[in-house]
């Protein structure tokens, strides 16, 4: 009896395992029909990470893209957004499958679509024009309020040394120092002034020990104080009259007239430091703006602003050297997308294997 129980069920296992085992084929082959069905991949941003359709010159992201797709074998087409934001949006509506651009890896955009690694790191930088300084510019850093300060200040102790010596002389020598406390000190400040500037028309003089020493005591001070002053003032006017129009960081931008992309990052980061935002639909429009001198200086991303300016080398515009709201590039896909780890893999490798590096030396100056 035991024996017949075992062979049946021997039996029943050998029925059901064939099933089973088709099961799970028909599983696997789901799987990976999935990751090798034809791709629709959405296109969108700007030179020189996406190019126009009718551009024989790719971009960065779309050769990156490219080289990934030719490694894993797979399938695609595009489809060429006007925007970046409308491509993400197709991309939540179940439209595409990946995008590829100078997409910003966001923390809000994680809330409603997966990214790859970063294969190029971005920042925000500003763009000057290189003009001669009018007489007012090159005038202005004397009108500061670093300068008022320090005149403030200057007079302060003046007025402080005038007293001492007023105080000190008042009564030894009434004819050159008045009683009067207005008349005294503006006497003593007077000889202070005459004192540091070495000029000695010696009309007034301190005849009194103490009246001596605070006037030797001020000459040492005020060589010091003078020279130190003018100094100040002589590298001032000469950087003033060597400089020119550019801007190398974002707190010059105060109160400045400033032309960026509409409803991109930069637009916020420009909002915080106070600036008068140009909005414009492009960077071309915003380059057009500051060339015919509408706008001061142009704040966006970098890489687009290089790319710009090696491909218009003729127009004299200067470039901080200052970064700002660093972000990666990426791939975007859906949340629930099977994509990202072999394109997080084969990015890596196309790193190791210097082939982003060269991609992007293709676009941009090899510095950078």
């Amino acid at each position: 009896m035991r024996l017949k129980t075992v062979a049946t069920s021997l039996f029943l296992l050998l029925l059901i395992s064939p099933l089973f085992t088709n099961s799970l084929q028909s599983q696997e082959t789901k799987v990976d029909r999935s990751l090798t069905k034809k791709l629709i991949v959405g296109v969108a941003g700007n030179e020189p990470f996406v190019f126009s359709k009718n551009s024989s010159t790719k971009g960065i992201a779309i050769e990156i893209w490219e080289d990934i797709a030719k490694a894993k074998s797979w399938d695609y087409s595009y489809k060429t957004f006007d925007t970046v934001e409308d491509a993400l949006y197709a991309l939540n509506k179940g439209e595409l499958d990946v995008v590829a651009g100078p997409i910003s890896i966001t923390s809000q955009r994680l809330e409603h679509m997966r990214f790859s690694q970063p294969f190029y790191n971005s920042s925000l930088a500003i763009v000057s024009r290189i003009d001669d300084l009018t007489l007012w510019q090159k005038l202005e850093p004397l009108f500061s309020i670093k300068l008022v300060f320090a005149i403030g200040v200057f007079l302060i102790i003046l007025a402080i040394v005038g007293t001492l010596l007023w105080l000190a002389e008042r009564k030894r020598s009434p004819e050159q120092f008045p009683s009067k406390i207005a008349d005294g000190i503006g006497t003593g400040m007077w000889l202070a002034i005459v004192t540091m500037s070495t000029t000695g028309y010696g009309d007034k003089a301190p005849i009194t020990l103490w009246g001596r020493i605070i006037a030797g005591s001020w000459m040492i001070i005020s060589i010091i104080f003078a020279t130190s002053m003018v100094a100040g003032i002589a590298s001032t006017l000469t950087l003033s009259s060597l400089g020119s129009s550019t801007f190398s960081n974002i707190e010059q931008l105060s109160g400045r007239k400033v032309a960026t992309v509409s409803a991109s990052p930069s637009e916020a980061f420009l909002n915080e430091h106070q600036a008068k935002i140009t909005g414009v639909d492009n960077l071309i429009e915003a380059m057009s703006k500051l060339k015919n001198k509408e706008v001061d200086a142009v704040v966006y991303d970098r890489p687009q602003l290089l790319y710009y300016m090696k491909n218009h080398k003729d127009e004299d515009l200067f470039i901080a050297k200052a970064e700002y709201f660093k972000q990666g590039y990426g791939f975007a896909f859906p949340t629930d997308s099977k994509l990202i780890y072999d394109v997080n893999r084969t990015l890596l490798k196309l790193a190791e294997s210097q082939e982003i590096i060269n991609i992007v030396q293709h676009y941009l100056d090899k510095d950078e």
